[in-house]
């Protein structure tokens, strides 16, 4: 009897599960992914490239949406260039849109960012919906860094495949030369035939 009531309650949670997906399912879905490029204009600056990636997964159109990225300190980081907040007017089903702005920083240390802030409006609440980016790495802003060596990633797989691809070739060269009919032979049996 006991399998009978656990089966027919499993049952029970899957029915609510679906019908609460369906109902949540006419609602925007938003996701944003937020990321930081570091670059070095000159000795003791350094800029960073801040972009943010929204996406509308959900079946609802999103309207009055704000990005709000201000998680940066002002006594530390100055803005360069673009702006901390954007407003969309909406933003549709399957949609993306992307902002980005550069920050510059002379003080050294280590920074760990606050996920962005997106408020948007459903039509169908009263009350701003909130969503979050997806949270940034810790910054070692100017910390020292070892030189990079641009080709090193090619010398390691040189190092490690370069003796299976130089045997390779070989085989593939011997069978080309195998398979393939001699121009010499050909031409003398041609001669022969005359």
């Amino acid at each position: 009897m006991a399998p009978t009531r656990s089966v027919a309650l499993l049952c029970a949670l899957l029915l609510a599960a679906f019908f609460t997906s369906s109902a949540a399912s006419d609602a925007p879905f938003l996701v944003a992914h937020k990321k930081v490029a570091l670059t070095r204009p000159k000795p003791g600056v350094e800029r960073l490239a801040v972009s943010l990636d929204l996406y509308n997964q959900g079946s609802a159109t999103a309207y009055d949406v704000t990005i709000n990225d201000d998680s940066w300190p002002k006594e530390v980081f100055e803005l360069v260039s673009g702006e901390v907040s954007k407003t969309l007017e909406r933003l549709e089903p399957g949609s993306t849109a992307s902002h980005a702005f550069v920050l510059e920083t002379k003080a050294q240390g280590r920074f760990q960012g606050s996920p962005a802030v997106i408020k948007y409006r459903v039509p169908t609440k009263a009350v701003l919906q909130e969503a979050y980016s997806t949270p940034i790495l810790p910054l070692d802003i100017l910390a020292e860094r070892p030189p990079v060596q641009k080709f090193e990633f090619a010398k390691k797989l040189v190092a490690k495949y370069g003796a299976l691809v130089s045997v390779v070739s070989f085989v593939l060269a011997f069978i080309y030369l195998v398979a393939s009919p001699s121009k010499s032979g050909g031409a003398k049996a041609g001669k022969k035939r005359r």
